[in-house]
């Protein structure tokens, strides 16, 4: 049986302050769920985090990570280094990570091999611009990223890989993907995954939707049969309102 998940990317916001009242507020509202709840601070907040979270469910996972183990790689950070503070789960691939700074599938495939190595679950993003479902290339664009960056892996590290579908026309733009689109993606994407591997593989991922959502849309998204919860971006930044999404896990 997959994973119901929601996880709460918080991006470059909230200082170390912000960082340690918003967790207090999460870990006194969070509601008893079967979904996994995840948090993804800052990088120089993750330490805290771990410790405010010490007797919390709540998990606190890394928005990113190198591929190399060290060296000369200024301000980067390794899986290594995730691990040594109590991280276990990485995010790799966000569409701003592949928009604002060059990641490739070749650099985000080292990535994943990477955290693999190291027994980390990684929580893959891939997803189609605006031009590319305007074209009617989107099926083929997603189908090319996990590809490129899963499709050579054994199918036993499958086990440790979380996906997250992200429409990149409906991040921050204030457009959501229908869920009849996210749910016509998501089955997409398991199709794809059967014909590379197995229908057990493609039913056991857990396949989150990673498009603005919010309060008043979480319900009908989370309720389609292939949605398997949400990576949440500014939602996640205001407790009650994650604590809405959080709730709409049915």
């Amino acid at each position: 049986m997959r994973s119901k998940i929601v996880a709460g990317n918080w991006k470059m916001n909230k200082n170390l302050v912000e960082t340690e009242v918003l967790l207090a507020e999460l870990s006194a509202k969070l509601p008893d769920t079967k979904a996994e709840v995840m948090v993804a601070p800052t990088f120089v907040n993750l330490t805290a985090a771990v410790d405010k979270l010490k007797s919390s469910a709540i998990e606190v996972i890394a928005q990113n990570m190198h591929f190399a183990e060290n060296g000369a790689y200024t301000g980067e950070i390794s899986a290594s280094m995730l691990l040594g503070i109590g991280v276990n789960t990485v995010i790799i691939g966000h569409s701003e990570r592949r928009a604002y700074f060059g990641e490739t599938d070749e650099i985000l495939a080292k990535k994943v091999v990477a955290a693999l190595a190291k027994n980390m679950r990684v929580m893959f993003c891939f997803g189609e611009e605006l031009e590319d479902r305007k074209s009617g290339n989107h099926f083929k664009v997603v189908e090319s990223q996990l590809k490129n960056a899963l499709f050579s892996l054994d199918a036993s590290a499958w086990s440790k890989i979380i996906l997250a579908y992200e429409p990149v026309w409906a991040i921050g733009t204030g457009e959501t993907a229908s869920p009849e689109q996210a749910q016509e993606m998501h089955a997409f994407i398991r199709k794809t995954i059967t014909n590379a591997y197995d229908a057990g593989i493609a039913n056991n991922v857990s396949i989150l939707y990673g498009g603005s959502v919010k309060p008043n849309n979480a319900v009908e998204i989370f309720s389609k049969p292939d949605v398997d919860g949400g990576l949440i971006g500014g939602a996640s930044l205001v407790a009650d309102d994650f604590i809405a999404i959080i709730k709409a896990i049915a």
